[in-house]
């Protein structure tokens, strides 16, 4: 007798969570509760594939001569529909671990989701089955009782039988069956009996399963209902859009069509098909069937490998689909798949395949590819950092909102921002910010504005790790508008004449008495205190003196979720702007307790302005004494000394040049967590636009 063998029946407790989601599927009243028969067929068509390839290196399995096949008949005098299959088969052991037992962060989601459903009169069921290992449980829409019968492939296993009633427990005992697998007996409830009707079972598979690789037989039936095909394998001009959808569908549970799909069908130097497809979004649907990132890789239409993740690169992943190789042999381990050679190659040609599918669409269907790229930006962008072999391509796929437009609409691309370039201008301009409404208003763009210079909008949280891999384009630097040292008087058109008259600047000995005030207040908040040459609308803004990537460590470190203090920047100030003119009145006048307290939210405006404000609403407190002091409350009667400002970080970060280390795979993780938080993130852009 093997290991896990039993003599008699014994009886077991359910997982608490399964309980709570038998209780739901039995009492439930969801609609296309066909999906059951899916779910099972799908589990058979599991088992079969993990018996073949367990063949393809072992042949010392029961049965190995069996036919790989899926049967299903219905006895409507008993009221029982059975689902056989010859694959994997379970012991005793197996059965406790896939029939009692399951995640519980996946138990406890779908739970809330199925309630979520019920609310809901009319919501599908097939949206909410099949996901977190619990497809099987769906039997329980439509059974009484449910009776699984099971023979492992081990050649000295025994059959064993599971049963329940959907109730609290379930019974393993020793059971009778010849050969390896695993038959589903299902005995109906009175009003589901439809599915033992032989052809409601084949429009259900032909709807659901019909490219299930393996024979599904109905009935006594000598011929298979599904088709079988392996899509992937078929010419395109043979397939419909339906088709191809039907298809996606079916292998993603993903009910929404794809943004775009890519058929090859390759001859040399690899002989390989490929179907993949890009997902309607890139927001993490809790019930896909893919529940990694990785396509389905499969040896002359053998499954080998569930989730390739070699098969493209780290920033693609989004991509699904199934690649199917002529020339990966059959023999070939799960283990030793990522080293083979064939792999190596399947990778480059299907990687390039994508990327030209790509950006041919960026060129000639730019609105379909803007799609994409509203969804998939964010793994688009890290591939300049995690793969810099393919920076060139992936540079053609980068689009911006610009100042050309002034509108969050429109977009541009790199090569389009080049072909605009104006008289003399030799680098590529960005700002940085939160979101494009706030990066528009900045006075960084004041002097930009003035001579034409077109800006790009870097507002997507990972563009400041995009920028460690691309500081340049064609020969052209990517410079930050919030540098010190850029000099414009020669680039563009000279603000004309006719432009508003600016007032006069302060008096230099007065601009250098507030000057020293406003240094005297911040201390080590700032690098230095100076005046500014471009501002024109605004009072001040804050410059860096830093160049390439440790200038937007900051921004990094915070997408990292890494501690980090701020950036310690050059405060320049407008000596015509009537703010610094009433400063220095006041100053003059001693009212300084005044002066201080809108230093600080000169400041702070400035760091709200540029997006790293650490706490925005800190400000509030301040800025309802100075409204007080604006409608006539005396200053000396304002207690601005409770108001909390933005400290000082410390003194070392000052002085000293900060290590900056970010490693690719970091950006790639940070780049998936802000793709899994962009609809929260659409959502408050959409409010400020409406604000």
């Amino acid at each position: 007798m093997i290991r896990g063998s039993i003599v008699s029946q014994q009886t077991y407790t359910f997982q608490a969570e399964i309980q709570q989601l038998l209780h739901i599927l039995v009492h439930s009243l969801y609609t296309d509760r066909e999906i059951f028969l899916r779910e099972l067929v799908s589990n058979a068509s599991d088992a079969l594939h993990r018996v073949q390839f367990e063949m393809l290196t072992n042949q010392n399995v029961q049965d190995p001569d069996l036919e790989l096949k899926i049967q299903i008949k219905a006895d409507e005098e008993a009221g029982t529909l059975t689902i056989s299959d010859t694959g994997i088969g379970m012991t005793q052991a197996d059965m406790i671990e896939n029939l009692g037992v399951i995640a519980r962060s996946g138990a406890k989601a779908f739970i809330e989701a199925m309630r979520s459903a019920k609310e809901n009169n009319g919501v599908s069921a097939q949206d909410v089955i099949g996901q977190f290992g619990v497809g099987f449980y769906s039997v329980f829409m439509v059974a009484d009782k449910v009776r699984v019968v099971s023979r492992s492939y081990q050649p000295d296993a025994e059959a064993v039988a599971w049963e329940s009633t959907g109730g609290d427990n379930y019974t393993i005992e020793p059971a009778q069956r010849e050969t390896r697998g695993t038959d589903v007996i299902i005995h109906l409830k009175e009003d589901d009996r439809q599915f033992l009707q032989n052809w409601e079972i084949k429009q259900i598979i032909r709807r659901h399963s019909d490219y299930v690789a393996f024979p599904i037989y109905v009935g006594d039936d000598t011929e298979a209902t599904n088709k079988r095909t392996a899509i992937w394998r078929q010419s395109p001009s043979e397939i419909s859009d339906e088709q191809y959808n039907d298809f996606y569908k079916m292998l993603t549970m993903d009910f929404s069509e794809p943004l775009h799909r890519v058929h090859i069908r390759a001859d040399v130097p690899l002989q390989f098909y490929a179907l993949l497809f890009i997902p309607s979004t890139a927001e993490p649907n809790m019930f896909s069937a893919r529940r990694e990132p990785g396509l389905k890789l499969y040896a002359r239409k053998v499954l080998i490998q569930e989730y390739s993740k070699d098969l493209l690169p780290d920033y693609l992943q989004f991509v699904q689909g199934v690649v199917d190789s002529e020339d990966l042999p059959l023999n070939v381990s799960r283990e030793s798949v990522q080293a083979n050679r064939v792999m190596i190659n399947l990778r480059k040609t299907i990687t390039n395949r994508v990327l030209s599918e790509l950006k041919r669409m960026a060129q000639k269907k730019r609105e379909d590819y803007l799609k994409i790229f509203d969804e998939f930006s964010r793994y688009i962008k890290q591939g300049l950092v995690v793969a810099p072999e393919d920076a060139e391509d992936v540079q053609q796929l980068l689009f911006f909102n610009s100042t050309h437009t002034d509108s969050p609409d429109d977009y541009v691309s790199l090569d389009e921002y080049v072909g605009r370039m104006v008289a003399n201008q030799k680098d590529i301009y960005y700002i940085m910010g939160d979101d494009f409404h706030s990066a528009r208003r900045s006075p960084h763009l004041d002097a930009f504005r003035q001579r034409g210079v077109e800006v790009l909008y870097f507002t997507d949280p990972v563009d400041a790790a995009m920028l460690m891999g691309l500081s340049e384009y064609k020969d052209h630097a990517l410079r930050s508008v919030d540098e010190a040292d850029i000099d414009l008087s020669d680039i563009g058109e000279a603000p004309g004449t006719e432009d508003e008259p600016q007032p006069e600047p302060l008096q230099t000995d007065a601009f250098e008495t507030l000057q020293k005030r406003f240094s005297d207040v911040l201390g080590t908040r700032v690098r230095a205190v100076r005046a500014s040459k471009t501002l024109t609308g605004s009072p001040a803004r804050l410059v860096s003196d830093e160049h390439g990537t440790a200038r937007n460590m900051f921004r990094i470190n915070r997408l990292l979720d890494r501690e980090y203090e701020l950036p310690v920047k050059i405060l320049e100030l407008n000596p015509r702007h009537t703010l610094l003119h009433n400063l220095n009145g006041m100053l003059a006048a001693g009212n300084t307790r005044m002066v201080d307290a809108i230093i600080e939210q000169v400041f702070e405006t400035a760091l709200l302005q540029d997006g790293i404000h650490p706490d925005p609403a800190a400000m509030a407190d301040r800025l309802i004494l100075l409204m007080q002091a604006a409608s006539g409350s005396p200053a000396d009667a304002l207690d601005f000394d409770d108001v909390l400002s933005v400290e000082a970080p410390p003194a070392e970060q000052v002085e000293d040049e900060v290590t900056f280390n970010v490693t690719p795979d970091e950006v790639a993780r940070a780049s998936d967590t802000g793709a899994s938080e962009a609809g929260a993130e659409t959502s408050a852009c959409d409010d400020d636009k409406k604000a």
